[in-house]
């Protein structure tokens, strides 16, 4: 089954700006798309529109940063076919505009990160707690944040750094399902070349009366993870300290009816 996921995420890659439907994929994988919807969750953690959606972004990012075309232009690159839905979506995804998204990944300007947002009209009562490791040594801050998704994306509900590897806390949190997220560069690879190390671990049903107690094990990056589309501050663009805006509230349902079932917090990744 990996052999074929595999192929499907490939695919995915390379066809990423053509209209592609689950059908063509399933087509091409030789499977039936009710039983590839199963099995690219299992491999990936998400399903293959999520995946695409995010592949799609993904280079957005990468042509913003490393080419002058417009963001008109490049949103008919990777599929869109309005700019307008391109840009909210984008912004929704990565956390700026794309036209700040240039600014910031080119070293101009610094994104404001500070302490754990907030639900939105009050302060959340909840608390994750735990450890984060890797086989390598940090070559950036070590960067933590709850997210909404299995996909590192949008706005965290809550957020830390930390210049090493070790014991972690988010406070603040509201209560709810989310999916803890962690990223750092290790200087594991070629010299000056820094390799992306990266941990999610979700969904963690958050509790206002008891701290969800966790463990991160920090790994490169393989094939069937998608792309990383929040602009991790102190990592991808420079980062600056001072106060966010409040998150929004966490989506206490959507995974619950998706898994029909409420995860337990002690989990090691």
């Amino acid at each position: 089954m990996e052999q074929v996921v595999e192929r499907a995420v490939r695919i995915i890659r390379e066809r990423y700006a053509e209209p592609l439907s689950l059908d063509e994929v399933a087509r091409a994988v030789l499977m039936s798309k009710f039983h590839l919807l199963r099995v690219f969750d299992q491999f990936t953690g998400v399903t293959p529109g999520r995946f695409l959606g995010a592949v799609r972004m993904g280079e957005a990012k990468r042509l913003l940063q490393f080419s002058d075309l417009g963001v008109a232009t490049i949103s008919a690159e990777v599929g869109y076919s309005s700019t307008g839905t391109f840009t909210r979506r984008f912004s929704e995804s990565v956390g700026v505009t794309p036209t700040r998204y240039r600014e910031l990944s080119r070293g101009r300007g610094a994104l404001a990160v500070g302490p754990p947002g907030v639900r939105r009209g009050r302060a959340g009562r909840c608390r994750v707690r735990g450890v984060v490791r890797a086989a390598a040594e940090p070559d950036s801050p070590v960067c933590i944040g709850a997210f909404d998704g299995p996909i590192l994306q949008g706005q965290p509900f809550g957020w830390t750094t930390t210049d090493r590897l070790g014991s972690f806390c988010l406070p603040l949190l509201p209560q709810g399902v989310c999916h803890v997220h962690a990223a750092m560069r290790a200087a594991a690879g070629t010299p000056g070349r820094p390799v992306l190390f990266t941990a999610v671990l979700g969904p963690l049903r958050l509790d206002p009366f008891a701290d969800c107690e966790v463990e991160l094990v920090l790994r490169p990056r393989t094939w069937s993870q998608p792309p990383i589309l929040f602009a991790i501050p102190g990592i991808e663009v420079p980062a600056q300290t001072e106060s966010p805006a409040p998150s929004p509230a966490l989506r206490s349902s959507a995974i619950e009816e998706k898994t029909g079932r409420e995860p337990a917090c002690n989990t090691q990744l």
